[in-house]
Parts: structure tokens; sequence; C-alpha cells
């Protein structure tokens, strides 16, 4: 066996793939490395070991009969494997046409801006924000009062019951409700009840009115009363007040009182002290002793249209006012 047969016969066993060209070169003959493309053998002499040169891209083992074939596969170029081409972005006018079909960005909600003091700023219900109107002044309160529309009250009403006096006097009088004369002449306490009230401010040497008559001095807040009412608007036939008639009414007093400024107030009737002093107690517990609407000295007595029809209690309500005007005389200057 010729020495490449044996080293082809030791490679089979070890099952290294191989090659052989269709005619191999005289063995005698110099064979050179570059053409025929087998690197120099490291060791030749030794047996057993076979040239690196012989060693090629794994190839399955071929019968002599098939070296042709073989030579013809190994000489045709590789296929060239297909490459997909890569996505690209999108050109201007296919984002122009997405953007045209997606669905518009929801609309940026815009702030609603606070409605203007006075001039209808109202909930949704129709009452006005009680941290509105502790700011108004005395007009706005007043138109604000006028257009009110915060409970069934107004669908009855002849018109609002705002108020009545200097609006700096040492005292305040608080009463319930407007009744029918009220509701027709717009402002509080006037008829029979309001005749009464004017006699009992007269004996402690006070008035409602605003200002004097030209022909005398002019009054000091100190001899001058305000007179405003719980509810703004009368109930129907002069029914009690309900309670969320009441809560809805109530910031436009406070709003008076805080503009005001009293140095003592008369609460008269149970609605005026239920609304001050937050308590369902009669006004016989109550009355006789000095009470307090956020520091300012509060005395409790009968309305005058109870004292209409209770004529007895008329001297109780004079010991009243007597206890107004001690107080009255105790409290340190304004």
């Amino acid at each position: 066996m010729a020495l490449d047969e044996r080293r082809l016969a030791m490679l089979r066993e070890m099952g290294v793939p191989f090659w052989r060209p269709l005619q191999l070169p005289d063995a005698g003959a110099p064979v050179d490395a570059a053409a025929s493309g087998r690197a120099p053998a490291s060791d030749a002499s030794q047996p057993g070991i076979a040239p690196a040169a012989a060693v090629r891209a794994p190839v399955a083992p071929v019968a002599p009969a098939e070296a042709p074939a073989a030579a013809a596969r190994l000489a045709r170029p590789a296929p060239l494997t297909e490459r997909r081409p890569e996505p690209q972005a999108p050109q201007d006018g296919s984002r122009m046409a997405r953007s045209a079909t997606a669905p518009p960005p929801p609309p940026t909600p815009t702030p609603t801006p606070a409605p203007a003091a006075g001039e209808g700023a109202a909930n949704q219900n129709g009452s006005i924000a009680s941290a509105v109107i502790a700011t108004l002044d005395w007009p706005a309160l007043r138109a604000t009062v006028a257009s009110c529309r915060a409970c069934g009250l107004c669908e009855s009403r002849h018109q609002t019951v705002f108020g009545v006096g200097h609006p700096r006097s040492h005292w305040m009088i608080v009463g319930e409700a407007p009744g029918e004369q009220e509701d027709l002449h717009g402002e509080p306490f006037v008829g029979p009840a309001g005749h009464l009230l004017d006699n009992m401010l007269r004996a402690l040497g006070l008035t409602r009115a605003e200002d004097a008559p030209e022909d005398q001095p002019p009054l000091e807040p100190a001899r001058q009363a305000y007179i405003a009412n719980t509810l703004k608007c009368r109930p129907p036939r002069n029914r009690n007040p309900e309670p969320e008639e009441m809560r809805r009414c109530e910031p436009f007093l406070q709003r008076q009182i805080a503009l005001v400024q009293p140095r003592l107030i008369l609460a008269m009737g149970r609605f005026a002290v239920q609304a001050l002093l937050r308590t369902d107690e009669a006004i016989g517990r109550l009355r006789g002793r000095v009470h307090r609407y956020e520091g300012v000295p509060l005395i409790v007595t009968y309305h005058p249209a109870y004292l209409l029809r209770n004529l007895p209690d008329k001297a109780k309500a004079w010991e009243d006012l007597c206890l107004a005007a001690q107080t009255m005389e105790t409290l340190p200057p304004r």
C-alpha cells in the first residue's frame, strides 16, 4: 500500500473527512505547496500523522468514482442566502396619512373662572358659596341678597329684606323672618311689631335711622342700632322657617355682623337665638344672662310680635333691655 493510501486509511479510521483530487501528482516530482493548496507537513517522517494540508473544509468522504462530481460541487460557488429587506421608517406622506386616520387626543380641560362676587356667584343649585359671601362689601352683599335663589322662598317673595341702620352702629338687633309688611316694604320690623321695637329702642336712647334730620346734629354710632333678620325672604303665610332655609341664609347674616362689628347684639325671637347661639333651649331659660357670639356680648329677649300677643311678658322684655344697657356701659370704649 502506498504511503498516501496508508494515510488515507488512517484518516478513515480516525473519522477525519478528506477529499482526494482526480489525479494525484507523481510521488517523485516536487510539489508546490502554494499551487496545490496544501501546507508543508509539520513532520512527514513520523508515521501516523497526516499533513495539515490534507485537512480541508468538512465534507463527506467520497469514493474514487465520485471524485469528478465532488470536485464539481466544490468548485460550484455557495448559494447566496436571501436577505429580507429591513423595515424602513415611513415617509412623510405615509406618516401624515396615518396621523390623519388616528383618533384625535382628548381635549385638555380648561379651568372655569370663578364668577365675580355679587354678580351671580352661585352654585348649580343657586346657593352662594360662604367663602365668597365672606369677602363681599356692603353694595355687593346687598346685590347678592337681592338676586339670591338658594331656596324655594325666592318663588313667593315680593322682594328681599336686607337690613336698615347705620353700617357701623354699636348696637345690632337680629330678628327672625320678614312678615307680610316687611315683604312689601323691603325693610325689617315694620307694622305693629316695628312700632313696638322703635318704642323699645327709644327708651334706651337708640334709633334705627342711619342719618339725622337736616335740622338736627349728626347721630353718633353709639346711639344707633342696625337691624337685620335671620331670613331675608318671607315664608309663605308667615310659617316658621325651615332648617334648610335658615342654613342657606345664615352666611348673609354672618357677613352683616362682620361688617357692622357691633359692640352688643340683641337677639329677638327663638329662631334668631337658634341661628346665633346654636341651641334649641327656650328663651325663658336663656334670658337674664349675657351670652357671646364670636366674642360679642349677646342678650336674648322676646320678639316684638310675641309681646303683642303676650302683654304680660313685656315686663320681662324691659328687664332684658336694662341688662343690655348695663352690659354696654361696662364695655371698654371702641
